[in-house]
């Protein structure tokens, strides 16, 4: 090999050497900037998600407070404290919130149980749900507008191309739940191009969705309604009165006259009215058949025995003439026309004003015993002679009611009234009864005028209970924040007369007494006697 080719191989391996040189330092500053690259990718889409998740966070803080506050506390709280102290904080919750509600369901549901059944409520059944529902019912808006594509000829004229594809759907969204013992009430925002009146139409689509029998819709702004679910309804069967012949050997005096069993609460609970003390005047308003009597009759079952020892003297006002007349035995006093009735009141007010002549200055309250029996006045249809009737025996009527209803108290006089119109005109002495129950009634505005402010958007709907629910409406004031749905005690026909035969006779037994059959027969409201 001559000199100049071992030139070339020296040369050419060299030239080689720096070539696998540079390609080696060069691989090292790409594997380099890859590496940081990939660094930075890594930092970036870890920047992105920590971003994204404060923005979620901070957006569940706003909308969910009590959730996501929930959740940060019991994180915090096994952070520094540990599992164990988390675990007996919340077995001692648990036990005290299950205590609670064995012992007192009515405010525990109402200070608690409630809110903790929205929110489960709302996070496993409405939030979830409720889209697809509101989808399969049509309650959605879809957006047709098509993307145009525009493209240009070789003319220069443009030419239009509308590109198909699929229209976007919005669902009204879900703004918030609230629970009661039998609704549900689920507020949803709308979407533009919606109103009311749309999901009013889909009431019954929106029912069997959820699997219920009832569902309302309710107006709460213009751009949200509020979808009501009736989730159970403990208050769907007539409620049975007490068995008179269990009544029998019970005393008169061993009766309390401030907890008298009237029917049954929501809660499925015994629903206790007071006929002496506190609060013992009661206005009830209903419309026809809407089972004001079911109200007057079952407290007078209840009270048998006191009534037959005559620690309670029962008088009564009905200018129809027709539905304390069925039962007139019971009555001490009793008055049909308007002159009979101011005579009856007339004489009640005399009476009360003896007892005020020889108890004042020697008791606050006097205590109820055979001389000074409660003397309980059942005004039946109060509206006929406070507003119906001559003007000189309407006044006279109104001033004795006022009289009874401001100085009764004490003196154990109570007057409970009934009435199908509750306005200011029919009833002047409407705010003098500290009792008001609101049965069915015709008008949404009449729940106001009974329960007073507010209490129909408290959930006190007596305009929208059935016809075939006599018996059932809305009490406030009961020690809870919210009205209280009630039926009172189903009283047919023969447990009226077995009651008249039972208070007027010396020493009633078993035998002539006719109880209550243990399920109503066939009566025209479902609920017995009814206004």
């Amino acid at each position: 090999m001559d000199a100049h080719a071992i030139g070339l191989l020296i040369v050419g391996g060299a030239g080689l050497g720096l070539l696998v040189w540079l390609l080696h330092k060069l691989g090292k500053a790409l594997v380099a900037i890859a590496e940081i690259v990939a660094a930075a990718a890594v930092v970036f889409m870890a920047l992105w998600w920590l971003v994204k998740a404060v923005i979620w966070l901070v957006k569940e803080i706003v909308m969910h407070p009590r959730t996501t506050s929930t959740v940060l506390v019991l994180l915090a709280w096994w952070r520094w404290l540990g599992w164990f102290s988390l675990t007996m904080a919340a077995g001692s919750i648990a036990i005290g919130l299950i205590s609670w509600w064995q012992i007192d369901l009515v405010s525990f549901d109402q200070w608690c149980g409630r809110f903790l059944r929205a929110w489960w409520l709302r996070w496993s059944t409405y939030q979830e749900k409720l889209p697809a529902w509101l989808h399969a019912c049509g309650l959605i808006i879809k957006d047709d507008t098509l993307p145009v594509a525009v493209t240009v000829n070789l003319v220069g004229r443009k030419k239009v191309q509308r590109e198909q594809q699929p229209a976007a759907v919005r669902i009204p969204k879900v703004v918030g739940v609230k629970s009661g013992p039998s609704w549900d009430e689920v507020r949803v925002r709308l979407v533009a191009g919606q109103k009311p009146e749309d999901f009013d139409e889909a009431t019954r689509a929106l029912a069997s969705a959820r699997k219920v029998a009832r569902c309302q819709v309710r107006e709460i702004a213009p751009n949200v309604v509020s979808i009501d679910f009736q989730r159970r309804n403990l208050l769907a069967d007539p409620v049975a009165c007490p068995e008179l012949a269990s009544l029998v050997d019970v005393a008169g005096s061993s009766v309390n006259l401030a907890k008298v069993w009237a029917g049954r609460t929501e809660y499925g609970q015994d629903w206790y009215l007071p006929l002496a003390g506190n609060a013992a005047h009661t206005l009830n308003a209903g419309a026809s058949g809407a089972g004001k009597n079911s109200i007057m009759w079952s407290p007078l079952v209840s009270i048998a025995p006191a009534i037959r020892d005559g620690l309670v003297r029962v008088s009564g006002i009905d200018p129809k003439g027709m539905e304390l007349a069925y039962g007139r035995g019971i009555f001490h006093r009793y008055g049909v026309t308007g002159q009979e009735a101011l005579d009856v009141l007339t004489d009640l007010v005399a009476s009360m004003d003896r007892r005020k002549a020889e108890f004042a200055g020697h008791v606050r309250t006097v205590p109820i015993s055979r001389e000074y029996p409660l003397e309980l006045l059942e005004f039946d249809e109060i509206g006929a002679l406070t507003k119906y009737t001559d003007r000189k025996t309407r006044e006279a009527i109104t001033e004795k009611v006022a009289l009874l209803t401001t100085q009764g108290r004490a003196l154990v006089f109570t007057v409970r009234g009934y009435v199908q119109e509750p306005t200011k005109d029919t009833v002047p002495v409407r705010e003098l009864f500290p009792r008001r129950i609101c049965l069915r009634v015709t008008a949404k505005s009449h729940v106001g005028m009974v329960l007073g402010d507010q209490a129909y958007e408290r959930g006190a709907w007596a305009n929208r209970i059935p016809e075939s629910d006599a018996g059932t409406g809305y009490v406030w004031g009961e020690g809870i924040r919210e009205p209280l749905r009630i039926r009172a005690g189903w009283v047919p026909d023969e447990t009226v007369k077995a009651l008249e035969a039972f208070v007027t006779s010396p020493a009633p037994t078993p035998d002539n007494v006719r109880a209550l059959p243990a399920r109503p027969s066939t009566d025209d409201d479902g609920q017995g006697v009814a206004a």
